[in-house]
């Protein structure tokens, strides 16, 4: 039986690659035009909302939220935990109010369709350059400036074992929080790594299904201002993790 939901597992990773790859082709155009002026760039972000709802209503992945607190008026860095590429997937159509970026690893540079837009509409972090890290955290003050949401996902990528228990966040987003000051949003994801496992595991688990996503109350600049950065992470961390299953 096992195998069986393997192998109907791996059918719907085929299925949803397909999904991606098809719905982001069919707005290249817009999004490769309006990304190339600031004044036009982020109209970007609706075409990415408008793919969003593309993609998750073609792969029957429908987010139910156990509980969605009030947003604070923008911009703001959102923090999440990540168990699955489902998480990326998803956040435009679940965060649509206030325009944002990813700020993420460098790695995804390396897939040529994805490539074309993240360099320019997110930033990439270049993890093992400590001067590319640098520019990367002054692009994202920049982008906060212009008036951007961040979309951070501290824990670096997404962790090899035990999913969905979390790892220790980095602490990027938070030393940038307090710098820009701007409130903080935590979001916590239960179950995308069901929905869709990582592409290299082979017969992971994948279905289509409900998405469970907790938006907390958002952390405002007055109650980050007395915490260090360290004290600041960890308060997050016990907010996200604390509506995963054991």
């Amino acid at each position: 039986m096992r195998y069986v939901r393997g192998v109907l597992g791996l059918l719907f990773k085929v299925y949803v690659a397909l999904v991606f790859s098809l719905t982001l082709l069919l707005f290249y155009l817009p999004i490769n035009l309006l990304k190339r002026s600031e004044r036009t760039k982020k109209k970007c972000f609706n075409c990415f909302v408008m793919w969003s709802w593309c993609f998750r209503c073609l792969c029957f992945v429908h987010p139910i939220f156990r509980k969605k607190s009030e947003l604070p008026k923008g911009p703001y860095i959102i923090v999440a935990n990540h168990s699955s590429y489902m998480d990326i997937f998803l956040m435009y159509s679940l965060m649509s109010k206030h325009p944002f970026l990813f700020l993420g690893k460098s790695e995804i540079l390396k897939y040529p369709l994805v490539s074309s837009f993240f360099r320019e509409l997110n930033i990439p972090v270049f993890r093992n350059d400590r001067m590319k890290s640098a520019k990367s955290f002054i692009q994202a003050r920049k982008a906060i400036e212009l008036g951007w949401s961040l979309v951070i996902f501290p824990e670096g990528g997404i962790p090899d074992d035990h999913l969905p228990k979390m790892i220790p966040f980095k602490d990027g987003a938070f030393k940038l929080a307090k710098a820009a000051r701007v409130p903080i949003v935590p979001i916590t994801f239960t179950n995308n790594y069901l929905l869709f496992s990582d592409p290299g595991d082979l017969l992971g688990p994948a279905r289509p299904g409900l998405s469970q996503v907790y938006i907390h109350p958002y952390l405002s600049v007055e109650e980050m201002e007395p915490l260090s950065v360290q004290e600041l992470s960890d308060r997050v961390f016990t907010i996200v993790s604390g509506e995963l299953p054991v």
